[in-house]
């Protein structure tokens, strides 16, 4: 098997900008009908001005989601540059 070769991608990141880094337990974890937490949805949770909010927004809401202790590990890291 030819080994592939991973090819670079850039994206510009201004100041101000934020990326979210997770695992697969947090887009993995489930209601109780078995939906996929929908995480794209919930973006607009990472808004808040000051970053360790938006951060801490998100694991409620995830829990809230699934209706209590998440199955999976689920790790976040919020990075945002500053000016």
């Amino acid at each position: 098997m030819t080994p592939v070769q991973a090819s670079p991608y850039e994206i510009e990141f201004g100041p101000g900008d934020r990326m979210l880094l997770y695992t697969d337990g947090v887009i993995e974890a489930r209601d109780d009908r078995g939906a996929f937490y929908p995480l794209a949805d919930r973006s607009d949770l990472l808004r808040a001005h000051d970053p360790q909010e938006a951060l801490d927004a998100l694991p409620h809401d995830l829990v809230r989601y699934v209706g209590g202790p998440i199955d999976d590990d689920a790790a976040m890291l919020l990075l945002r540059r500053r000016q």
